[in-house]
């Protein structure tokens, strides 16, 4: 076993869906928030989860056209496609996948699917087009028998027909209490696949009160103790038993502090904005309700861009000075995320 410099555990190496991941080159494209399953511990914000919309990352999407302005303004070089279930608007599914094919030389994509609409056709349909299937078992989601487990193993066995060994996975949260269960169930795939993705389990605002009740937190207030450790023991259990798998123990820590930030330094930012170390933006700003009229009182200060999306004009750091020097425009400094959606995590005016 190996702790890599991201804060995660492997054994054998990881995926090549992976790699990119945490290079934060992965666009997400998020197929849709309908899904039949209905994970108990599904962490999907509210906004997202049971409603069918269409997200690549932060960005709202009508049509393919929104998905590839975000692929290049993120300068993602993949993507994973995610959901809700993408097998329930199948066709929606592929439609995206293929743009992105055609669109993007050499662009890798991997998708996320729980087994239960599973099929040999569908799988043959998205083998054209997706580098690396990852599949969610049912049984994690309810009380299965031993018998109707085989469902979820004879579901993703029909990968092979399609797909490398390598390229096949299964993707799972851990929990502490069903560390022995999962580890059988890899037991019993380990001949299919070639890899297996285990997420630290984490709280959300659609699994908290469940959560809650059930588990106990860890110190930082998001992420379920013993996790990470029930993580570590399958990973050593499959070290003993040499197994040629590769398996990538994803904590939240890589998540949050390693994928996440990695994206954000990625992604295109506004002219004159600086770019701090944990991948937010800095600019310094003036709000006005016509910025193009702002904009020509302010012809004089070359160093200036017009952001029509939030009717400010961004200001090199440069020409501060002599613009507070008259006396006639407020100026915001402003930290955000460079995503579609703007957040903001500071705002101040200066004078």
């Amino acid at each position: 076993m190996q702790k890599t410099k991201f804060s995660s555990y492997c054994l054998n190496g990881i995926a090549d869906g992976c790699k990119y991941c945490i290079k934060g080159e992965k666009l997400v494209l998020f197929i849709t928030g309908k899904c039949p399953v209905k994970c108990w511990y599904c962490s999907l914000s509210k906004k997202r989860k049971d409603i069918d919309k269409i997200w690549a990352n932060e960005r709202e999407c009508k049509n393919v056209k929104d998905v590839i302005s975000e692929v290049k303004e993120s300068n993602a070089t993949s993507a994973g496609i995610t959901g809700g279930d993408p097998l329930l608007f199948f066709e929606r599914t592929i439609r995206f996948a293929k743009a992105l094919k055609k669109e993007f030389k050499n662009f890798h994509m991997h998708i996320y699917l729980p087994t239960l609409f599973v099929t040999k056709e569908k799988l043959q349909k998205l083998s054209k087009y997706v580098d690396e299937v990852r599949f969610h078992p049912l049984f994690l989601s309810r009380n299965l028998s031993e018998k109707d487990k085989n469902f979820d193993i004879e579901k993703i066995k029909l990968a092979l027909l399609f797909w490398k060994k390598q390229n096949i996975g299964i993707e799972m949260p851990c929990f502490p209490e069903r560390k022995k269960e999962i580890w059988e169930f890899i037991k019993k795939l380990k001949n299919y696949i070639g890899f297996v993705n285990l997420n630290e389990f984490e709280i959300s605002e659609t699994n908290y009160d469940i959560i809650t009740k059930n588990y106990k937190l860890n110190k930082d207030g998001y992420t379920i103790a013993d996790s990470k450790k029930a993580g570590l023991w399958i990973i050593r259990q499959a070290e003993k038993e040499k197994l040629k798998l590769k398996i990538h123990l994803c904590t939240a820590e890589t998540k949050n502090w390693h994928q996440y930030k990695n994206r954000l330094k990625l992604h295109k930012i506004y002219k004159y904005g600086y770019r701090t170390p944990d991948g937010t933006v800095r600019y310094f700003a003036i709000y006005a309700k016509n910025v193009d009229k702002t904009a020509k009182e302010l012809k004089k200060f070359k160093e200036i861009y017009v952001d029509k999306n939030k009717n400010r004009i961004i200001l090199d750091e440069k020409i501060v000075p002599g613009i507070l020097k008259l006396k006639k425009y407020k100026i915001a400094r402003v930290e955000e995320y460079p995503t579609f959606d703007k957040d903001e995590t500071q705002f101040e005016f200066i004078n």
